[in-house]
This record gives C-alpha cells, structure tokens and sequence, in this order.
C-alpha cells in the first residue's frame, strides 16, 4: 500500500555533487555512488578533499569506529583547525567545545549532563507544550487559506520549543529566531551576518548564564530547565566550564532546530507529493489510531531525512572502509541519505511506504555520536504532521514541485519554502484566540 516511484540508478559519467540541480534531487547521483564508488574521494564546493561513504553498511560501521574522531585538530588543514567544519565566524573557538566536535572522555562527560534533558519522560512532559506550540502556530495562518509552512510553521516551532527546554525568557525568544533565520538562509556560510548573528547569540548565552546561576534557587525546581540544570551540575562539581555550558547551549539550539524544520518540511512536502500515502495517514489519525503516525515519521525521516551527510569524521591512524584505504588525517563524511535509500539494506528503497517496519535508518546517526535530541524532534515532527492533516484536511501544494527551492548545503537538506492552500477551518475550528504577536504565550 504504497506509492510507486522507483527510479533505476544512473548510469554513464561521474555525476556533479553539490550543485543547486543536485540540491533538488541528490539520490540518483547517491545511487550512482553506491553502485560504482560506494567510498569515493571528493572535491567538496569549500576546496577541501574527504571520502564520501554512501552504502548503508560502510556507515553503519564508520559511525561507530572509534578511529574516526569529531575533533577537526586531527586534520592537517589548517582551515579546518580554524574552524571551517564547524561554527562560522571569527573568534569563535569559546563555541567549539560541544558534542558534535570531541571524542571520549570529554564527549561521554557532556552527554551524561545534558541527556537527562531529552529522557522518555522528561519528553513526554514536555508534550503538552508542543502541542500548544502547534495549535497557536496553525492558528496565526488557518483563517487566510494559504501559508509559507516553513517560514510560518516548520520554522518556529522547533525554536520555541527548544528555547523553552533551555529556558530561553518569553521576551528573548523572537531574537533568537532572527538569529537562527540568519544562519539558516545562509546554510552556516561565513557571511558578515552569520558572523554577527554566532556572536550575538554568544554573547546572549553568555549574559543569560551569568544571570541564572546568580537566580539560581538551592534546590532544583520540578522541569528546571536545561541551562540551570548545566549550571547546577558545573556548581557541584561536574567541571562545566562557562564555555562549555555556552557551546551547549548554543550546539542544542542550532542542531535541535535546523533538524526539526526540515523534518516537518521534507515530511510534509513528501506527504503532499505522495497522495495515497497521506490519505492513508489521514484515515489512521480519524480512527484513533496512532501507530501509522509512529512508523511513518521513521519513514519520513529514511525516505528523505533532514541530515543529508553525518557532521565531519577524521581518521586518526589508517582506516580501511569499503575496501578503500583511509589515511590518518582524512575527513570521512558518512552520506545518510545515501545509506538509507541502499537496496542491499531496505526493500523498495525509493518508495514511501508510512507502514515500513524493519526502518533502521540512520536518519539521526549511530554509535557514541547518535542524535541526542532525537526524542524531541520525533515528537515535534509527530506533534505538527498529525496536526496539520487533521486541522487542515484539504492541504495542498500552492506551486509544482519543480518550482521549489533546497537549500544547498553540506549537512542539512531542506526545502526554502513551502507555499500551501487549504480550506480555512469554520470558525477556525479551535476555539482559541490567534496566537499574539511575538509567538505563542510561555506557560
């Protein structure tokens, strides 16, 4: 019960990466890379050379090799020990320290303060919240038939939220969503505006660190929020520095909402494109059943997921992947969505298929460096995908799909807009006031 779309795998010349034609529609050319140089050397757009591994068992392997470090200090670039693979701007080594640029012992040590954040339970507590998110977001575009749902939806709901976890003031949010728009329209390139953007938000983490570990209360609140927990675990010997607890900070913000808006993005132009696989969600959300929403983000997510290629890896001793030999000092960047359209592993890999049960994707990694966040962001993506089909149950595209634009990057991979109509709601069909300006109320 799916929709068929199975197309064959290129054949003829090395196909061009990274182009805005290849940003549209990257998986015939990732096809081509499986079949025919599945560990492939490569001229990334930046100048710089790193193997591209695109089979599903070579990533699995490589994201769990512990020869392969996150710590840029390990390639002999000088470019990238300043910073190219990772935050952009100058002067910002203080936001280097996070989890996504260290190894074991300092990575473990990190984890472990911050993950008591994203628990089962501490996530579905905060479900009510997002739900609340939701609706208000939904209310501000439902009476007006039409609707940018990246920039009116899919965008500010993953900044709210995670603003909210960290304990981000009501009154500073929308700042925070200015700064995270910079970034994102400009991909993390090293324009003056992200520069300034990285700084601003330094600088903000910084200043709001200060002033709660002086409001700090004795005792943790029930739901104390993320940055009072850091700052409380640094205070009682856990030897958080305020760097640290800034990088974590700011590492969570940006990961754990670029991820997101392009989760509810990709998934929501995927269900649009894919009619009788909507329809069929559709049906399962009115019976009561939920189950279909469970398996179909995971599908989502494998089918075309929000992190095009897993963050930069490099080789610390010779590594041999795929039968390809990998000097000590050579980036190694794992193609996701290679790896999880590869029909070795998946059948049918170029098909939608929401009931998909055996969906070990690697959408949010593998091994010690597996998305931390990855229980908020299946609730978001499960929270506003169900929402949107039940409150706006006519939701179509507003242009054709050639007409729409990717943003071109070397991680994310995400549409710029999503123009859709509907049919307005009867009174709105919620009851509730609109959202007021500045975004939803903080409960």
């Amino acid at each position: 019960m799916h929709d068929q779309h199975c197309p064959a795998a290129p054949q003829g010349p090395v196909p061009e990466l990274f182009s805005w034609e290849f940003a549209a529609d990257p998986y015939p050319a990732y096809a081509w890379l499986r079949e025919h140089a599945p560990v492939r050397k490569t001229r990334l757009p930046s100048g710089v050379e790193a193997w591209l591994v695109t089979r599903y068992a070579d990533a699995r392997q490589t994201l769990a090799d512990n020869r392969l470090s996150k710590n840029p200090a390990h390639h002999d670039e000088p470019a990238h020990a300043r910073g190219r693979t990772g935050i952009p701007g100058e002067r910002q080594a203080d936001l280097m320290t996070h989890l996504l640029n260290i190894d074991p012992p300092d990575h473990t040590r990190l984890r472990r303060l911050v993950s008591k954040a994203f628990t089962p339970r501490r996530v579905a507590e905060f479900a009510p919240r997002v739900q609340e998110l939701t609706d208000g977001l939904i209310d501000a575009f439902a009476g007006s038939g039409s609707a940018d749902l990246i920039h009116e939806f899919a965008f500010p709901l993953p900044i709210y939220a995670i603003c909210d976890l960290l304990g981000v003031p009501r009154e500073d949010q929308d700042d925070f969503r200015d700064w995270a728009g910079m970034m994102i329209r400009h991909g993390g390139g090293p324009r003056g505006g992200v520069a300034r953007s990285v700084k601003k938000m330094r600088g903000y983490l910084a200043e709001l660190i200060h002033r709660k570990r002086a409001a700090l209360p004795a005792e943790p609140a029930p739901g104390e929020d993320l940055i009072s927990g850091l700052i409380r675990a640094s205070d009682h010997g856990e030897h958080l520095t305020e760097n640290e607890a800034a990088a974590m900070a700011f590492i969570l913000l940006f990961a754990g909402f670029e991820t997101t808006v392009n989760l509810i993005g990709n998934g929501t132009y995927a269900l649009l494109t894919h009619p009788a696989q909507r329809e069929r969600l559709q049906r399962a959300l009115a019976a009561g059943d939920h189950g279909l929403l469970e398996t179909g983000v995971e599908e989502l997510l494998r089918y075309d997921g929000p992190v095009e290629l897993a963050t930069w890896r490099f080789a610390t001793e010779p590594v041999t992947i795929g039968g390809r030999r990998i000097a000590a000092g050579d980036p190694v960047l794992v193609v996701l969505a290679a790896a999880d359209r590869d029909p070795e592993r998946f059948d049918g890999p170029d098909v939608l298929d929401l009931g998909r049960r055996d969906n070990q994707h690697l959408g949010y990694g593998h091994g010690i460096h597996y998305c931390l966040g990855a229980p908020l962001a299946r609730l978001e993506g499960q929270t506003a995908l169900a929402t949107l089909l039940t409150r706006l149950p006519d939701l179509r595209l507003a242009a054709e799909p050639a007409e729409l634009r990717w943003r071109g990057g070397l991680i994310m991979r995400g549409l710029r807009t999503l123009p859709v109509e509907f049919t307005p709601p009867h009174g709105d069909g919620t009851g509730r006031p609109p959202m007021p300006p500045g975004g939803p109320a903080q409960t």
